[in-house]
C-alpha cells in the first residue's frame, strides 16, 4: 500500500490530512450459456434425450480501469497523483498438440495420386483429420479429409490440395482442436461444417460433414406411397445423447437411403452417405462419408449413450413453407354384360413432418 503525507494550511487545532491511494486487482468471469434451437419441423421424440444445454465455462477479458487524478493544492506547492489500476485476465486452460516441423513443403498435387500424395495423407493424421491409410492414392476418403481441413483452417473448400492448402499444410503447427476439453462427445459444427471426435478430454479426429440446409421442402416419401413429408431441413442446436443406433448397412429412411445411423435427435441422426460436399446439403441429419461411417462402428465408446453437441449458425431460409397438395380423387369403372354400375375410389394424400431427415 502507497501512501503519501500532503499538509495544507490549516486554522489552529486541526490536524494534518491524509490521503491514501490504493490499487485494487479485479478479475471477472463469464459462464457462456448455449440455447437450443429448432426449426419448424422438430418435434420432442420420446427416445431422444435432451441434455441441459450450459456451455463450458469460459473466462471473459476484463477491461483495466483507470482512476481520476486527485489534485491536492496548498499555499506552496502543488501535487498530483495518478493511479493506474492493473487487471490480471486467466483463460481457460487449453490442450494443443504440435506437430512435427516438414523437412520440405508440401507440394500442390491437386487430386493426382503418386508419392506426394502419401506424404499429404500422412501430414492430415499428424494434424488429426481422418484417413484410413497412407497409401499414395488420392481416393474419396483423401478428398473427404482435405476438405474437413479447408474447413478447420477457413480456407477455400475444393477438397483438393491447391497452392493455398499445400502451403496451409506445410505451415500448420497445432492439431486440431475441439472446444471440449473434458470427457467423450463429439460436437458438430455448423458454422464450419465438422465434427470432432472427443474422448478423456482429448480431440481424437476430425471428420468433413454435411448438416440441414435451411430450406423449408415438400417431398414424397420413400417408404409410403401417396405420402408427403413437409418442413425445414434444420439441425437444431443443443446437447444430445445418441439414443439408438443401426448396424447393418443402407436402411430406408422417408427421404433417402442412409448408411448405418447414429440417432441422436428424433430422427436426425449421424449416418453415412454417398455425398458430402463442401456445404450444408441435408434434410437435418448430419452426413459423413461411408469408410468413416464404418470406422465409427469400430470404436466402443461412439455408441448409445455418447453425448452429441451441436453449435452453430441454421442456413437462412430463402424459401417460404411449401403448401401441402390437395387430396386427389381417382375414378374407376366397371361394366358387366346385363348391368352397368361405377365404383368411384377417394384416394387421400397424407402430410406429417419429417421424421427422418436425412
Amino acid at each position: 500500500m502507497l501512501w503519501t503525507p500532503l499538509t495544507r494550511t490549516r486554522p489552529r487545532g486541526l490536524f494534518p490530512l491524509v490521503l491514501a491511494v490504493g490499487g485494487l486487482m479485479l478479475t471477472t468471469t463469464s459462464c457462456l450459456g448455449l440455447s437450443k434451437s429448432s426449426g419448424a419441423d422438430a418435434r420432442p421424440a420420446a427416445d431422444a434425450e435432451v441434455l441441459d444445454t450450459q456451455a463450458p465455462d469460459t473466462v471473459a477479458p476484463t477491461v483495466a480501469k483507470t482512476t481520476e487524478p486527485t489534485t491536492t493544492t496548498s499555499t506552496t506547492t502543488t501535487t498530483s497523483t495518478t493511479t493506474t489500476t492493473t487487471t490480471t485476465t486467466t483463460l481457460p486452460p487449453t490442450t494443443t498438440t504440435e506437430v512435427p516441423v516438414l523437412d520440405r513443403a508440401i507440394r500442390a498435387v491437386g487430386g493426382r495420386s503418386g508419392r506426394e500424395t502419401k506424404r499429404v495423407q500422412q501430414r492430415l493424421l499428424d494434424l488429426g483429420f481422418w484417413l484410413p491409410k497412407t497409401s499414395g492414392r488420392f481416393d474419396h476418403a483423401t478428398g473427404q479429409a482435405v476438405m474437413a481441413f479447408q474447413k478447420y483452417t477457413g480456407i477455400r473448400r475444393t477438397g483438393r490440395v491447391d497452392l493455398t492448402t499445400a502451403r496451409a499444410l506445410t505451415e500448420a503447427t497445432a492439431k486440431a482442436q475441439a472446444r471440449t476439453t473434458n470427457g467423450n462427445l463429439v460436437e458438430v459444427d455448423k458454422d464450419r461444417q465438422v465434427l470432432f471426435f472427443v474422448k478423456d478430454g482429448v480431440t481424437q479426429f476430425v471428420l468433413n460433414t454435411s448438416t440441414g440446409n435451411g430450406q423449408y421442402f415438400l417431398e414424397l416419401n420413400q417408404k409410403v406411397d401417396g405420402k408427403y413429408e413437409a418442413g425445414r431441413a434444420v439441425t437444431p442446436s443443443g446437447k444430445f445423447k445418441i439414443s439408438r443406433q443401426r448396424a447393418d448397412g443402407w436402411w430406408e429412411g422417408d427421404l433417402g437411403k442412409i448408411y448405418r445411423p447414429k440417432y441422436f435427435n428424433g430422427g436426425r441422426a449421424i449416418h453415412g452417405s454417398s455425398r458430402i460436399p463442401a456445404r450444408p446439403a441435408s434434410h437435418g441429419c448430419v452426413r459423413v462419408s461411408i469408410p468413416a461411417m464404418d470406422m465409427l462402428w469400430t470404436l466402443d465408446w461412439v455408441g448409445r449413450g455418447l453425448r452429441v453437441w451441436v453449435y452453430g449458425e441454421d442456413v437462412e431460409a430463402k424459401n417460404k413453407p411449401i403448401p401441402i397438395p390437395p387430396p386427389t380423387t381417382t375414378p374407376r369403372s366397371t361394366s358387366s354384360t346385363t348391368t352397368s354400375s361405377t365404383t368411384t375410389t377417394s384416394t387421400t394424400t397424407t402430410t406429417t413432418l419429417a421424421p427422418s431427415p436425412n
